[in-house]
């Protein structure tokens, strides 16, 4: 971890943070929440190992980057801009980008709108998602799953507010473990699910705990809330959906992802290759949402392979 060199850029008005180690074809690490670029901390050091320069962001208003002026504006376009800026700005013309919970979704859009500057895309528990008519609609989602809840003004910043931000992030991660979906009832908060007395999951220790929470103690919940959940309905902005890179898909197959609407059915179909037709999807069988973090050596593994294979 202490060779992990932790730099600053100007992007597009904000001083970005984002870090970097090794040397070689860059692979880029795009987080989720309550995720940030330390989600990435085994991956960029494996990568970095097996030859290549791994840079991990933290977004616009997430972690050590600079918050805007308004988060309440700042939309998926926005990442999608800043990673372009950030590529040019340390010279790099092609890149492999991988990406977590919401990350592919500017991860998607930037290898659609750039497909010549993206080797290959690799995503953990999300899959390449339409947006648009075809998209999966939030009507089909449980009333009181944690999605719906989050997406409302000022209803999670009273949730969150009841807590210090080191209990909100251990409580996310705690719920994001399970496998089944994060459902409150009418006289509930989303934080309300999780038993005081519940202990962070055996592959989470408190040192991890204490690196997020003083991440989020900077930043705020503020963009977090406005990207992805209260800007999931943007849409990409391109007409043909169709993503011509190679992609890899990795999923746990205890992450509470696959109940979302019919996601796993569409993933196991092959649905998703009507979009992405170059795909290969991996099941890891006790991986949860934090796969990455969870099992490491599985997910590096399959990772490097993949990278090695599209160089």
């Amino acid at each position: 971890m202490e060779k992990i060199k932790h730099k600053y850029l100007e992007v597009r008005g904000l001083k970005l943070h984002f870090a970097e180690i090794g040397e070689g074809p860059a692979v880029v690490f795009l987080h989720g929440f309550p995720e940030i670029w330390y989600s990435w901390r085994y991956q960029m050091i494996a990568v970095a190992n097996a030859g290549f320069r791994a840079i991990s962001p933290d977004y616009r208003g997430y972690g050590l980057s600079e918050k805007p002026a308004e988060p309440e504006k700042v939309t998926f376009r926005d990442l999608v801009d800043d990673l372009l800026v950030l590529l040019d700005s340390l010279g790099i013309p092609k890149v492999f980008l991988v990406a977590k919970d919401f990350g592919p979704r500017p991860a998607y859009h930037f290898a659609l709108l750039y497909p010549d500057r993206v080797s290959a895309v690799v995503t953990l528990g999300v899959p390449f998602m339409v947006t648009g008519p075809e998209g999966i609609s939030l009507d089909t989602l449980p009333k009181g799953f944690y999605f719906l809840r989050w997406r409302e003004p000022v209803r999670a910043e009273k949730d969150f507010g009841r807590f210090d931000v080191k209990t909100v992030v251990k409580n996310i991660y705690i719920l994001f473990t399970r496998s089944e979906l994060q459902v409150a009832s009418e006289d509930q908060e989303i934080m309300d699910l999780v038993d005081p007395s519940t202990p962070l999951p055996p592959w989470f220790t408190e040192e991890d705990l204490e690196n997020y929470a003083a991440l989020y103690e900077k930043s705020g919940f503020q963009t977090a809330l406005q990207v992805p959940y209260r800007g999931w309905l943007e849409d990409y902005g391109v007409e043909d959906q169709k993503v011509t890179v190679p992609a890899m898909l990795i999923m746990g197959e205890k992450d509470y992802v696959l109940k979302f609407g019919r996601l796993e059915e569409y993933i196991r179909s092959g649905i998703v290759k009507k979009y992405v037709p170059d795909l290969e999807v991996v099941f890891i069988p006790e991986g949860n949402h934090f796969v990455q973090e969870q099992l490491p050596d599985q997910v590096n593994q399959l990772l490097i392979t993949f990278l090695n294979k599209h160089i």
